[in-house]
Parts: C-alpha cells; structure tokens; sequence
C-alpha cells in the first residue's frame, strides 16, 4: 500500500527536521509523498523541510483543514498519514499503520505522550490510551484510507479549529477508529507556555463549545483569547 504524508505547518523550525527524518526512515519503501503544506510560516520552516527531502506547498489560505486538504489534491498514495509539525511518531510508525489498515481498520491514530516531566501531563499521556473522543485530535497523527477520506468529503475547510473531532465524528458513524497502543512525543510548549490549568481550560472550553454546535470563529477566537500562543 502506498502512503502520502502530510504536515500542515506554521513556524514549525524547531521540529520540522527531527519530524522529517523520522519519517523518512520508518516509512522507506511506503512513502509517495512527503508533502509539508506550509501557511505561511516566518522562521525558516520552508528551507528546512525542502532540505530534508520534503516536497513544500504553499497553502491559498493559511488553517490546518484548508492546508491538509490543499496536500491531499497535490498527493496519490492510496493511504494517507496527517502529521503535526511537533510532533515525533514511533520508529515502527509505518509498519503499525499499515498493519491496523490490515486487520480492517480504514482509520485511526496512536496514543500521545508529551515531552515533559511534569506529573499531571504524564496523567493526561496515559489517558490517550482510551478510546473518549476528548482524548484524541490531530497530537494523535491520523491515518485515514485515500477511499475513506474522498468519501467523507475530507476535512471540513470552514472548520478553523478542531477540524480533526470533526472528521473522525463523521467517519465513525459507519467505520471502526484504531488506536494504536504506541506513543507519539508531542511537544509540551503550550503548557509551558501558559500553565496546566490554563491549558486545560481554554481546551474544556473550546471542546463543550464545539459539542454544543457554536460557531467555528467562536470557538476559534474564545480559544485564541484563553492561551499565549
């Protein structure tokens, strides 16, 4: 099975390189595409991701939904992985992929880990383990059939946050989600940033606000307006 990788970007220096070498060796053989859609980003990103063997596409307009769409049009694998920009797969992230793809899973992501030593975030990691949807979005990485993804319509683009809850409500309804019983290194900067309770907050917030249906510019600023970006 073939297999495009996408990563919607922004500023991404820091990890982009780290990102792409990884999956690079675990996915040798796999990989049709490696595509960074960029939204724009200030710091270098571009140069970095072109140099470590990524094909880069500039976004028409900058938000996950419309970049990670904008890289499915410009890709041909037959599987496709979305990819977080700070975030770190397992070694053996191709082979877990494809195998839960095998055992009739069309799609599904892994369990998190963030890269920090602090106590309640070990407690959030080892909640991502179960299958509640709060316990999920795009940290996970999600892996979805090229069919499934056509057929869903892909991801919503008027979706300006959350557009990963979104696409896996939708997909659940007739198809089984995998969760694959490995840890992707998320990085912890937002809760260094601006705190755990904060954090938490604004998350809880913007999570009731989409379950209850309010507008996506909603939810977007009031989380915009809750943390340091």
């Amino acid at each position: 099975m073939t297999v495009s990788i996408i990563l919607p970007v922004l500023n991404e220096a820091p990890y982009i390189e780290r990102l792409l070498n990884r999956l690079l060796e675990g996915g040798a053989g796999h990989i049709t595409d490696l595509i960074v859609v960029d939204g724009g980003s200030t710091d270098g990103t571009q140069q970095l991701a072109q140099r470590a063997g990524a094909q880069v596409l500039h976004a028409p307009q900058r938000g996950r939904a419309k970049q990670m769409n904008h890289g499915v049009a410009h890709s041909t694998g037959q599987l496709l992985y979305f990819v977080h920009g700070d975030t770190l797969p397992p070694k053996s992230y191709m082979q877990d992929v494809l195998q839960a793809v095998q055992e009739g899973f069309p799609i599904g992501g892994f369990r998190f880990k963030l890269d920090s030593p602090n106590p309640l975030l070990r407690i959030n990691s080892w909640m991502t383990r179960f299958d509640f949807l709060w316990c999920r979005g795009g940290d996970q990485t999600l892996f979805v059939t090229r069919q499934l993804f056509h057929e869903l319509g892909g991801y919503n683009p008027n979706f300006l946050i959350m557009e990963e809850y979104d696409l896996m409500i939708r997909a659940r309804k007739n198809h089984p989600f995998k969760i694959i019983q490995k840890d992707v290194l998320v990085s912890a900067r937002k809760y260094e940033r601006n705190g755990y309770l904060r954090v938490q907050m604004a998350n809880l917030v913007a999570f009731n606000m989409f379950r209850w249906g309010w507008p996506q510019a909603a939810i977007f600023q009031t989380y915009r307006k809750m943390l340091r970006q």
